[in-house]
């Protein structure tokens, strides 16, 4: 009687666990779906990003790059567009925020497809109840921990052909042996243990050689089982996209059938369950798992392109959610206008990361050359405008009151250092990335709109100015639109014909030096170098006489 009553105090207290679990999940899950419908365009905490997980959400990017125009390396760094994605992720799957990233690397060149995506976009902002539901599948479906699924998808190619033929011959010899029972007990007994020992022996050695491929299956079987929960919400905006995804969900039928035997978290992990270790056991001995591990393998490898599309639709749809929260963070935006003339009309343009942004306006149907001092502003502008350009063919949205422009392959040269890998100079790098630009000219496609910073800077002046002129002169041909910065007041008059004229300024006051960031027309007519050179508190020796030097070249135009 004690037994029975210990014996049931145990399975009571297992309950009661288990109850708790289910009551904790259900209570974590009600508090999740309370926080996305009151805090839509507050971002999700991520934590720090690793080099690693950048690496993982480019991988969708690096699998379908091969079509088309994209933001090449170069212009990413130097544009800094790492942190212009994280401020914009606000996903919750793998399959969301690789699309988002795999978006920002592919301006639109047509505008064709923008009419769908704005009603996208528009669908998550308006609806508030549809939109949480469906962002609660797409954090059911997850992300992969330090792989992509397209890393995981490659993977299982180490696994070569898998057959199940010697798991069948192992468990036809324990069928054998069991109706050899019927006939005599001591062969069939024999036979029995010999088959048993053979398939657990044997077991173990494939167990360990598949385990670490189970999380793309399970990944998978997240990405299908919540794409069939999706099809019981209201199509609203996405009715071709839900067709599409239940057509493949139902290709992945035979994936999913009997998976719980290779998918349990309990499978062989000593959990405690009976029903567990029972299975566990006929694992071992009929090789279960492993058989099905096969049809499943056989399964993915046959259906890569429908995983794939499985997973770009679903990243595609929550991208949408994610570009509408990101809209919904900012007090002011606008809906980029697009058109096949040349030129950039933006008004009130701002950068996305900056706090307290001071906001400009550009006019041109040409080149802009921005004269200034240093920390004046011309690289911030000449990055806020390259960054909206890419946002406006990307993501359909701009930090702006309104931004009209053309359809660009959008590139730049700014943020360069030495290459001391490849033993390349500072003046080498800089001449390679200014050719790239060129080459790009040369290929059919869109206007390139350009970026550059400095033109040249690592080299002696005369050469600079000469190089300099032939180079943006190049760069100012009807086929593309450059943005450059430049120290060289000379390019401002000798590339007059080509470029308009920009400038920022600063003023001294009370021995401090002001930098209002203001865009300004025209170009640079203060000279305030040297003046500076007091403020830092530099000797009045040194300040007078570097005057007096720049006085005298200006007048003699030698040193």
């Amino acid at each position: 009687m004690e037994y029975i009553i210990f014996s049931g105090v145990i399975i009571a207290i297992i309950v009661l666990i288990m109850l708790k679990g289910f009551w904790d999940e259900q209570k974590k899950k009600k508090n999740f779906i309370l926080w996305l419908r009151d805090h839509y365009g507050e971002l999700p905490k991520h934590g720090e990003y690793k080099e690693e997980e950048l690496k993982r959400i480019s991988r969708y990017y690096k699998v379908h790059e091969h079509t088309g125009f994209h933001i090449d390396d170069i212009t990413w760094n130097d544009l800094n567009m790492d942190e212009v994605f994280k401020r914009m992720n606000y996903t919750y799957s793998a399959a969301g925020e690789e699309y988002l990233y795999y978006l920002l690397r592919t301006p639109m060149q047509d505008d064709a497809g923008t009419e769908t995506m704005e009603k996208h976009i528009r669908y998550f902002m308006q609806n508030k109840e549809d939109r949480v539901a469906y962002q609660t599948f797409f954090a059911g479906i997850g992300k992969t921990g330090k792989y992509s699924i397209y890393d995981y998808l490659d993977y299982l190619d180490l696994l070569g052909e898998r057959s199940n033929g010697r798991h069948y011959l192992g468990n036809l010899a324990v069928a054998a042996a069991l109706g050899l029972l019927f006939f005599s007990v001591q062969y069939g007994i024999l036979l029995l243990v010999a088959a048993l020992m053979y398939n657990i022996t044997s077991y173990f050695k494939d167990k360990n050689e598949i385990d670490p491929y189970i999380t793309s299956f399970g990944y998978i079987l997240r990405l299908v089982d919540n794409v069939e929960k999706m099809e019981k919400l209201p199509a609203g905006a996405f009715e071709k996209e839900r067709e599409e995804l239940k057509d493949c969900r139902k290709k992945m039928g035979s994936f999913r059938t009997g998976s719980y035997i290779v998918m349990s978290s309990s499978r062989m992990s000593a959990s405690g369950n009976p029903l567990e270790i029972l299975l566990d056991y006929l694992r071992m001995a009929l090789h279960l798992d492993l058989i099905k591990f096969n049809l499943m393998l056989s399964e993915v490898r046959k259906n890569k392109e429908i995983i794939d599309r499985m997973l770009t639709v679903t990243g595609y749809m929550e991208a949408m959610a994610a570009i509408g929260a990101f809209r919904t963070s900012f007090e002011r935006y606008c809906i980029p206008e697009f058109d096949k003339r040349r030129g950039i009309k933006a008004e009130n343009l701002y950068h996305p990361l900056l706090e307290k942004p001071v906001k400009n306006s550009i006019l041109t149907e040409k080149g802009v050359l921005i004269t200034g001092s240093n920390a004046s502003g011309k690289s911030t502008f000449l990055k806020t405008v390259a960054v909206n350009a890419i946002l406006a063919q990307t993501i359909h949205t701009c930090m702006a009151d309104h931004y009209h422009a053309g359809l660009y392959r959008i590139m730049s040269s700014m943020a360069l250092r030495d290459d001391l890998a490849g033993g390349d100079s500072y003046y080498i790098v800089e001449i390679k990335s200014l050719k790239r630009i060129l080459n790009q000219i040369e290929e059919n496609g869109n206007p390139v709109l350009c970026f550059v910073d400095e033109v040249l800077r690592g080299t002696n002046t005369v050469e600079r100015i000469a190089a300099s002129t032939q180079i943006l002169k190049s760069l100012a041909r009807s086929s593309v639109l450059c943005f450059a910065a430049t120290h060289d007041i000379e390019l401002t008059h000798l590339l007059e014909r080509y470029y308009n004229n920009y400038h920022f300024e600063e003023e001294i006051i009370d021995n401090d030096v002001v930098f209002h960031y203001h865009l300004l027309k025209g170009r640079a007519v203060t000279r305030n170098a040297i003046k500076l050179l007091g403020v830092m508190g530099y000797d009045d020796a040194i300040i007078r006489e570097a005057e007096e030097m720049a006085e005298s070249f200006l007048e003699k135009g030698s040193w």
